[in-house]
């Protein structure tokens, strides 16, 4: 940074995006399947057409139409280091809109938001120099809408770190504009016995208990390492939304074992939230448990834990003092505890893994087997996993039907498949490895189809993507 930009930097003022005062639907870190929340829902009346405005001085650096699921977007990049992102909007003002058909013009090209009106299939994607469109902080920009993946009228903003991309919190900037009084509260936690370590109850397995009020009177008993997980929704008054937690601190006989605070994240580890959350409880009963540990392969940069990684040692007869603190970003702050006993138990040893079909965390993983093969990176799993790999022979289909796992299995970026072909397809050019409702584009060499794919719950085989 120059000295001018320092100076702009260090006086630099937010103000509210919305002339009304801000209401959320969602905030900012909100688990969800394969990502989080990268930005605050503001809610708009549920009506289409309300002015949104500037939420600090820079320029008008970038216009997207249909990308991301953004619908007509809108780039603001800040003199501060940061860029704020307007999403779902209806339109743009009227200067706006002459600068990007003018740019459009200027360069030889196409009107490209008149070819999306006529075709929402075309996308739009227009870059701006720093001395074309300037805005001032609470400039009318555009006027809000329903456009792109959005369920009903709303902006969902989001606030970037302009160099890197990483996801910032937008309540850090707009907090003032808001009003919220009501803390945080807890539903249930869950116990992770870790296999062969520990035993909690008297299981190994998972178990989930429900807060019927702050302080549980109920005594658990466990022996040896043990993790714990919460599902816990933030809230405001004057909505029935609910919220993600921005700040968890789990203590256990007074002393922090884990902590989170999500403010934070980098675009590169949204899939990560699969490893935080516990993704296969979602998967089935569409509530999010958040870790109190972190997985090994996990590398979040949202927690302060323990040497063992927010595990607890159950190690000595006596009773220890378990609590929750949950704090919003407001401040907000309720408390949750209860006891737990440490009770000399049997911890059941866990059947030994298949090490042929295990997949480490920390290597590259090939697996293979007549037909197939598969090329998973490093650091790309939250923890080891086994597989389960079953074969279906398809002599009269292009390929035989390869199925890695019996049930969603997410990774945090592209793995290479490879599934050898039965006969040479008609058409190589529309290849594709379909695996459940996915359609993964691929490429054929040496008789095989190579595709990139994200999920390894799938059922996969080669053919044809659907019209």
């Amino acid at each position: 940074m120059n000295l001018i930009s320092i100076l702009l930097a260090t006086a630099l003022q937010f103000s509210s995006p919305v002339n009304d005062k801000i209401t959320l639907a969602g905030n900012f870190g909100e688990p969800r399947p394969h990502h989080f929340h990268g930005g605050i829902d503001v809610r708009t009346g549920m009506s289409v057409g309300k002015p949104i405005f500037a939420i600090a001085d820079g320029y008008v650096s970038r216009i997207t139409v249909g990308l991301y699921g953004f619908g007509n977007a809108l780039y603001i990049t800040h003199p501060d280091g940061h860029s704020s992102v307007y999403c779902h909007l209806n339109g743009f003002v009227p200067s706006i809109r002459v600068k990007l058909s003018n740019y459009r013009k200027k360069n030889g090209q196409p009107d490209e938001l008149a070819e999306w009106r006529k075709s929402p299939q075309v996308p739009a994607d227009v870059y701006f120099r720093p001395n074309e469109i300037p805005v001032s902080r609470g400039q009318l920009v555009a006027v809000s809408g329903n456009t792109g993946s959005s369920m009903a009228p709303h902006l969902h903003l989001e606030v970037h770190d302009t160099q890197d991309w990483a996801m910032r919190d937008p309540l850090t900037y707009v907090s003032q504009y808001l009003t919220d009084t009501t803390p945080p509260q807890a539903h249930a936690f869950m116990a992770y016995p870790q296999a062969g370590e520990g035993i909690f109850n008297g299981s190994s397995k998972p178990q989930n208990y429900g807060f019927g009020s702050n302080h549980l009177e109920r005594v658990f008993y466990a022996w040896g390492k043990v993790g714990f997980g919460l599902w816990a929704n933030d809230y405001m008054e004057g909505t029935f939304h609910h919220y993600g937690i921005h700040h968890t601190e789990l203590l256990i006989d007074g002393v922090t074992i884990f902590e989170s605070i999500v403010d934070s994240i980098p675009a590169s580890m949204n899939r990560q939230v699969n490893s935080w959350g516990d993704y296969l409880h979602w998967r089935h009963q569409n509530v999010w448990y958040m870790k109190s540990f972190v997985e090994p392969g996990c590398q979040l940069p949202l927690f302060k834990v323990n040497e063992e990684r927010g595990i607890y040692d159950f190690n000595q007869e006596k009773e220890y003092s378990v609590e929750y603190r949950l704090t919003d970003a407001f401040g907000n702050q309720s408390v949750y505890s209860f006891r737990v006993v440490g009770r000399r138990e049997q911890i059941p040893q866990p059947e030994p893994l298949n090490a042929r079909w295990l997949l480490k965390w920390d290597r590259v993983n090939n697996i293979q087997f007549p037909g197939m093969h598969l090329t998973l990176g490093k650091h790309l799993l939250g923890r080891d996993v086994v597989l389960q790999p079953l074969v279906t022979r398809q002599p009269s289909s292009l390929s035989d039907a390869y199925r890695l796992a019996p049930e969603s299995m997410p990774v945090f970026d592209w793995a290479e498949l490879r599934i050898r072909l039965n006969h040479e397809p008609s058409d190589t050019t529309k290849i594709c490895i379909i695996g459940g409702i996915h359609e993964y584009p691929a490429i054929v060499r040496n008789g095989w189809a190579i595709a990139k794919i994200r999920d390894l719950g799938d059922t996969f085989e080669v053919g044809y993507p659907s019209e």
